[in-house]
């Protein structure tokens, strides 16, 4: 009970308490409106920044419900039907059928014949046989030649060759029998009566073989090998054996590109030009060309260089060369824009073959050694001017030493011209030091297939050193071919060249020999005219296997010289026809 009284008491003292506080804060509180006299101006630190994430206080965070879509579907009954798929009409080219063997004869004017067979045919997958036989002859009769002017062309070619995955490789081989005559006797120094008395005909004959292997993988990529059998029937004879291989070397993981070589030559001539002491030669070169390539975004070096060796076999001298063989091209502007030059140099191995196939009126006369072309510097532009039109334009100077120039042998004067190549109508070769600076200009045009179009332009300045001239080297050459499929039936072509003047000598080769009288102006050096040769062609497929055709040379009608006293044969005309057929 005493305990009940003593709680009320406090409770009632705490509740008197308060009230007089509470009526103490009263008093104290000011009623009265209060006035701002300095406006509120907030500070960067009264604010603060709103957190991207914010802390959740939350004692539990709600994980968020998976929400599921349904689509309700129900089948619509539908009357479309779509209707079916039909493929453009688009207009076929008819397929063109090749055919692998063909047959081609032509007849014209001066008793012309021109025929010409290919054979071929595949025995298995990659494995092949061909033929190729070609004939070209003439009667002649050129306007003012006193003796035969008739020729003979023709060659044999058979080969066969093998093709699989890793490699491949052909084996080859022909004959080949050209007749010509030494008409050209100088006139008028010579008559009809001398000319009744020569029999001016000269036969050469070809024999050879000639094998390559081309391999795709490995450090060896390929050999090559020729042997042929060259003479005349003036007992002339040359044999010849060209051997080379190719192979990648590695140095230090690059790849050196190296080719090594063997070139042997050795022949004879039953006479030289001035009594009958008997002409041999022959030499043997071995060569060594490594060549190192970089390719760097649009530029392309190719550093190298020729080492060759030179054995003469009849004078029984030996002798080393050096060569350069660098390269190099850049793309200025893409495709467009070119620019290329370079320095190379070799030891030219001239022939018997060669000087027949580029003259066919030397005489079996000739003194034959290398020429040594020291270098051939150049440079120029190459590129497009649009898709079709393709250009070249080029500088190049090169030195030479031993140069063969053709030279129209001089008349025999005191000794015997018992030969019937004596008469100024045949020519030897002369050696000298020749530089070439040369300038040349080409020009493409490719449109389409059916339609082809070149033209090339070329200025030589020559400088010899014992010589009076550069015998026989025409300063200006130009040339113009054009192809054109007028349409499915008619084809038409061109080619057209023009040689600027020649220098060349003639008059009496003198023996010095004191008891014959001396000669006044025993040799003078004449110009041969430059000439122009149009020669122009017109076809018709009859079918795909058919075709004729109509040929015109020399349309312009002149009897030119290309080599002094042998005029060519005038305007001349050819009509045949071409077979195409399968076995």
């Amino acid at each position: 009970m005493f305990q009940t009284k003593q709680f009320l008491l406090i409770i009632a003292a705490l509740t008197t308490t308060l009230m007089f506080a509470q009526e103490r804060e009263q008093d104290t509180l000011n009623p009265d409106v209060i006035n701002v006299i300095k406006p509120y101006a907030p500070t960067i630190s009264d604010a603060f920044k709103v957190k991207e994430t914010p802390t959740l206080d939350d004692a539990e965070t709600a994980t968020k419900k998976e929400v599921k879509y349904n689509i309700f579907s129900f089948p619509v009954a539908s009357t479309f039907t779509p209707a079916k798929g039909k493929a453009a009409v688009v207009d076929k080219a008819k397929k063109v059928k090749l055919y692998d063997n063909y047959a081609t004869l032509g007849v014209g004017t001066y008793t012309t014949i021109v025929g010409e067979v290919y054979l071929n045919h595949e025995l298995n997958s990659g494995e092949n046989v061909s033929a190729h036989v070609s004939h070209h002859s003439s009667q002649g009769g050129i306007d003012g030649v006193l003796t035969d002017d008739n020729f003979l062309d023709s060659k044999i070619d058979l080969s066969y060759s093998k093709l699989t995955n890793d490699l491949d490789w052909t084996v080859a081989g022909g004959f080949g029998l050209q007749s010509y005559n030494w008409y050209g006797l100088q006139q008028p120094l010579f008559n009809q009566a001398t000319a009744d008395s020569l029999d001016v005909s000269h036969n050469f004959t070809d024999a050879h073989i000639s094998g390559a292997l081309n391999i795709e993988d490995g450090i060896f990529k390929g050999a090559d090998i020729l042997f042929r059998r060259f003479g005349d029937n003036q007992g002339s004879g040359e044999n010849r054996l060209k051997l080379s291989g190719t192979a990648d070397i590695p140095v230090r993981d690059e790849a050196v590109s190296t080719v090594l070589s063997l070139d042997y030559l050795g022949g004879s001539f039953d006479r030289n030009y001035f009594d009958a002491t008997k002409i041999n030669y022959g030499n043997i070169q071995v060569g060594l060309a490594p060549t190192y390539q970089i390719k760097k975004d649009d530029l392309t070096v190719n550093l190298g260089v020729t080492l060759t060796y030179l054995n003469d076999t009849e004078a029984s001298k030996s002798s080393f060369f050096i060569y350069p063989n660098i390269s190099a091209s850049y793309r200025l502007v893409d495709e467009y824009v070119i620019a290329f030059g370079g320095v190379k140099g070799g030891l030219i191995q001239n022939s018997y073959y060669d000087f027949a196939t580029e003259n066919a009126f030397v005489s079996p006369t000739l003194f034959i050694t290398p020429t040594d072309q020291q270098y051939n510097a150049y440079a120029g532009l190459r590129g497009k001017l649009s898709n079709t039109i393709g250009y070249s334009v080029s500088g190049s100077y090169k030195s030479e030493k031993s140069k063969a120039l053709f030279q129209n042998n001089l008349v025999p004067y005191g000794f015997n011209n018992d030969e019937s190549y004596h008469y100024g109508n045949s020519f030897g070769v002369t050696y000298d030091d020749v530089t070439t600076l040369g300038v040349s200009a080409e020009l493409s045009v490719d449109i389409n297939r059916n339609f082809t179009l070149g033209v090339k332009g070329e200025y030589f300045v020559y400088n010899t050193k014992n010589e009076a001239e550069a015998w026989n080297l025409p300063e200006i050459k130009g040339t113009l071919f054009m192809d054109y499929q007028i349409n499915e039936n008619w084809f038409a072509g061109a080619n057209l060249f023009f040689v600027g003047e020649r220098k060349d000598l003639t008059g009496f080769n003198d023996i010095e020999n004191p008891s014959l009288p001396n000669l006044i102006n025993e040799t003078q050096i004449v110009t041969l005219d430059s000439y122009f040769d149009a020669n122009v062609h017109v076809g018709y497929h009859v079918n795909d296997r058919i075709s004729v055709f109509v040929k015109g040379n020399n349309l312009i009608g002149e009897n030119y010289n290309k080599w002094k006293n042998t005029p060519v044969q005038g305007i001349q005309f050819l009509a045949g026809g071409t077979y195409k057929f399968d076995f």
